[in-house]
């Protein structure tokens, strides 16, 4: 592992890094590596205990673990960085179910897939990298190639993925539902997973957006989503988080105009640093959308959408982008305008919606539910990065050994934008290959940083 670390590092200051990583492909592969798991007979060690109430440190262990044999289309990536989103939180509370039933079911559907049913899950769903070697049949990518890996892994044997991807029977999220994900020295992906590296982002800048820049970019821009046109007036939850701040920066980006709802004056104020003119703090000016843990209140719905209006100059939200789910669903469809659509794409509140139908029927609003994205929208995503469109939120990052108190973080809900792990990189800052690029976007990349 040592000498596949340093032929990264090799392209460090080159005038011609491809040449110096070209040299992976003549190293040999280690037989083991250190990956982020969770391990199969710990899935009953927070039994009784409330799900916000439950440590990822204590079910995250750094372990030495066999590396798997490639199959045919995949490719095995020296991860030098990835990043913690809440599937990850999901998985180290084994919340809302163990993520060992799905590999368990994985494993079910073909000889190849059963590497996955092990008694411990690698996961870990962004990864920057390097490739170290193809399977058969892999053509576009080759050894030495610097990557940046989306994670749907998806099977595409079914005619019904050949329209939409993420429409496909065997699609799966990579590092959640399978093995061998990003939180690690080393990961398998399929070869379409695959995607440049954006050239003027270090390591850890370039791992992080890819899960909820892709998500984002699907929930809100593709057609398969709300399909946001110019104008639009786009509410936006958890607007500085690791996927509301994607989201903010594509509404700014497509010319719609984002309402950022956020908990505190710093992420306000860092919405406001993104660009975005009409910012709530939903702390500050007190919305309580529950009367209590069965009861819903009406009135706040209402005083919400009088405050929206207030910042909008009297127009309700063309779009809601709701990810919290249960603490706010209800709300969000209040809000919504005739005729306008609430795109879902998680439940971080709670799973368990409950809404007035009135306000749906009766105004003829929609509720579209979205999940990741489709390789083109994945591929879409990144460009933007690449092109310093669509900036990283990295607030901060771990090594690898600590992963269990970055998923901690984030589970508290302790963080801005996107919180980074170091892998193989030895510290952040390095990967940088376009520095020009990088030098007219330095204060957007950086504007999350420390926070």
């Amino acid at each position: 592992m040592q000498d596949i670390l340093d032929a990264i590092m090799g392209a460090e200051g080159s005038t011609d890094p491809a040449r110096e990583l070209a040299r992976i492909a003549g190293l040999p592969v280690p037989r083991t590596y250190r990956g982020m798991v969770v391990r199969a007979e710990d899935t009953a060690m927070f039994d009784g205990v409330a799900p916000r109430d439950r440590d990822p440190r204590r079910s995250l262990h750094l372990a030495e673990v066999p590396t798997p044999e490639l199959g045919p289309g995949e490719a095995l990536v020296a991860v030098m960085a990835s990043a913690i989103n809440y599937n990850t939180v999901w998985t180290s509370i084994f919340e809302p179910l163990s993520t060992f039933k799905f590999l368990q079911r994985y494993g079910r559907i073909s000889e190849l897939a059963r590497r996955h049913d092990l008694p411990y899950h690698v996961v870990g769903s962004d990864a920057a990298g390097v490739v170290l070697r193809v399977g058969a049949g892999v053509t576009r990518w080759q050894a030495g190639d610097e990557v940046v890996a989306h994670c749907l892994s998806v099977e595409l044997e079914d005619a019904a993925g050949h329209d939409d991807t993420m429409l496909d029977p065997q699609q799966r999220i990579w590092g959640f539902e399978t093995n061998f994900g990003g939180l690690a020295e080393l990961a398998v992906v399929k070869a379409n997973q695959l995607m440049p590296k954006p050239r003027h982002l270090s390591w850890e800048e370039a791992a992080s957006p890819g899960l909820v820049n892709s998500t984002a970019y699907r929930q809100l821009v593709s057609h398969h989503g709300a399909n946001m046109k110019q104008g639009d007036v786009v509410l936006i939850w958890g607007a500085s988080g690791g996927l509301g701040s994607y989201a903010t920066q594509m509404a700014l980006n497509g010319g719609a105009i984002p309402v950022c709802v956020v908990s505190s004056p710093d992420k306000a104020e860092l919405c406001r640093r993104m660009g975005a003119e009409l910012v709530i703090d939903r702390a500050a000016e007190g919305f309580r959308f529950w009367s209590d843990e069965e009861t819903q209140n009406p009135d706040e719905w209402r005083r919400f959408g009088e405050r929206i209006r207030e910042l909008t100059g009297g127009e309700d939200p063309d779009i809601v982008f709701e990810h919290p789910g249960r603490e706010t669903f209800g709300a969000s469809v209040y809000v919504a305008k005739r005729g306008g659509t609430i795109v879902t794409c998680a439940s971080t509140s709670g799973y368990l919606h409950q809404y007035d139908n009135r306000y749906l029927w009766m105004h003829l609003k929609r509720i579209i539910g979205s999940h990741f994205a489709n390789y083109r929208e994945a591929w879409e995503a990144n460009r933007l990065v690449a092109l310093g469109r669509v900036h990283p939120t990295v607030s901060r990052t771990y090594p690898l050994e600590q992963t269990g108190q970055a998923a901690y973080e984030v589970h508290r809900n302790a963080h801005q934008g996107k919180v980074g792990v170091r892998c193989l990189a030895p510290a952040d800052g390095l990967g940088v290959r376009d520095l020009q690029l990088r030098a007219r976007h330095e204060s957007a990349i950086n504007r999350f940083r420390g926070r």
